[in-house]
């Protein structure tokens, strides 16, 4: 059934918000300009017919502005799957919607001269619709102009859900991984044994190992035990990576010109390296250690999907995940040694607070919408998670290695129609959080006040 452009239509919540609009008739651009309040809200939507559901399609649009201070606030797109009035804002949780996120380029900055926002999305259409409205808006300003032309969408066919992707996290139990270590070798022996073990038994595409875990339990310094990247050591997994077609993650102490890094290496399914994750927050007495820490949160295409890493001490700043997530990625692979968010604290080293420990990789999870694979040196609490928040897999301390299936694809919609990420994201006014970033937020500056007597 081809797609077929049906009507255009003005659309505000409220009158007294109605941008003012027009239809140029020669090139047939429809145009909007705020109506001289803050109060501006509207703009055009276009109805189409013919949407076979189940189909995957691609809508974008693209929007001439001009004197607007900041696009991302101001400009603002929708997808209704089915028929809704003009003067709706608020459709009912029987409405299917979905945000479609635009790109503003440079376009931050207000001045007289036209800018372009290009709006797309690949979505798939939802059981029982046959039309959709797609629908463009002008808000949160007293001034400006935007113009457009009808939509355009094409039907790219059925869509074909991905298979769930099994993962494992191998790790050693809780007894084995207290145990001293000889040497890197020995190290390299026991991981890759544990890593073969999760491919040939399991049939894991993704296998998650723990943070440093070829340099863990050793006697000497960082400085001694850290290795090459791609080396010998790093072939042993990248042989069994692609004898399986699995995408494999390693923690190990890397030398990078005579500098050392906590990394996280991801070797794909073809035995490449995809690349690699330099942990950016140190632990307190690694960062006097002489170790260097990392500057991005890099997120790797992969066999298995987009792959972001955070190692230990990273995941004590919400904000490692929050990059993560923003840079796409469906899964957050967490080598982490211990824990400092114990129940108690006390002098020694901090206990493991099993119910608060699933609480904050289930608020990593759905906050970001990514899942999350957490493999731990001591084995307890090793865990996989899935975006919903759900603990699909969790060692207890007496295991190997866990193991879960995930569903790569969105299982289910939101009352709103799209997923958190989707929408919620999109809303996100990141100019207004930068003063929490800056050296001189309030919070340092807290932090830098003498103690009260």
């Amino acid at each position: 059934m081809p797609i077929t452009f049906v009507r255009a239509d003005q659309w505000t919540p409220h009158p007294q918000a109605a941008c003012r609009n027009h239809l140029q008739e020669a090139d047939q651009h429809y145009h909007s300009d705020a109506n001289g309040t803050l109060s501006t809200c509207g703009g055009w939507q276009f109805e189409f017919s013919g949407v076979t559901p189940g189909h995957r399609y691609r809508i974008s649009w693209e929007v001439s502005c001009t004197d607007l201070l900041d696009v991302t606030d101001m400009l603002v797109g929708h997808v209704y799957w089915g028929q809704i009035a003009s003067d709706c804002h608020a459709p009912g949780t029987s409405t299917i919607w979905d945000y479609v996120a635009g790109d503003c380029g440079d376009a931050t900055a207000g001045d007289s001269a036209p800018r372009r926002v290009r709006f797309s999305a690949d979505l798939v259409a939802p059981g029982g619709v046959t039309t959709v409205t797609i629908r463009s808006t002008l808000r949160w300003t007293a001034q400006g102009q935007v113009s457009m032309q009808v939509p355009e969408l094409d039907d790219l066919g059925p869509y074909v859900p991905r298979p769930t992707l099994r993962i494992a996290t191998a790790t050693g139990s809780e007894e084995a991984g207290g145990q001293p270590r000889q040497d890197v070798k020995g190290n390299v022996n026991r991981y890759a044994e544990l890593a073969q073990r999760a491919c040939v038994d399991h049939g894991a595409k993704l296998v998650a190992l723990p943070e440093i875990c070829l340099q863990w339990k050793l006697p000497t310094h960082a400085f001694e035990d850290a290795v090459n990247v791609p080396g010998p050591e790093t072939a042993r997994f990248a042989q069994i990576a692609a004898e399986h077609q699995a995408v494999i993650v390693v923690g190990l102490l890397e030398r990078v010109a005579g500098a050392v890094y906590n990394s996280a290496i991801v070797i794909d399914s073809d035995g490449e390296i995809s690349g690699t994750y330099r942990k950016v927050h140190l632990a307190s007495t690694e960062a006097i250690s002489g170790v260097m820490p990392g500057d991005s949160f890099p997120v790797m295409d992969t066999a298995a999907g987009k792959v972001g890493c955070t190692i230990c001490m990273d995941s004590s700043a919400a904000e490692s995940a929050r990059m993560i997530g923003l840079h796409g990625a469906d899964f957050l692979v967490l080598p982490i040694m211990g824990d400092h968010r114990a129940s108690r604290w006390t002098p020694g080293a901090p206990r493991l607070d099993e119910e608060r420990w699933r609480c904050i990789q289930r608020t990593r999870a759905m906050d970001n919408q990514l899942c999350m694979v957490v493999a731990r040196n001591m084995g307890r609490g090793s865990c996989i998670i899935d975006r919903s928040g759900e603990v699909k897999a969790y060692n207890d301390g007496s295991q190997d290695m866990v193991v879960a299936d995930i569903e790569q694809d969105d299982s289910y919609r939101k009352w709103n129609g799209g997923c958190f990420r989707q929408v919620n994201w999109r809303q996100r006014r990141p100019h207004l959080y930068e003063s929490y970033a800056s050296p001189e937020s309030a919070a340092l500056r807290r932090m830098r006040e003498p103690l009260p007597a």
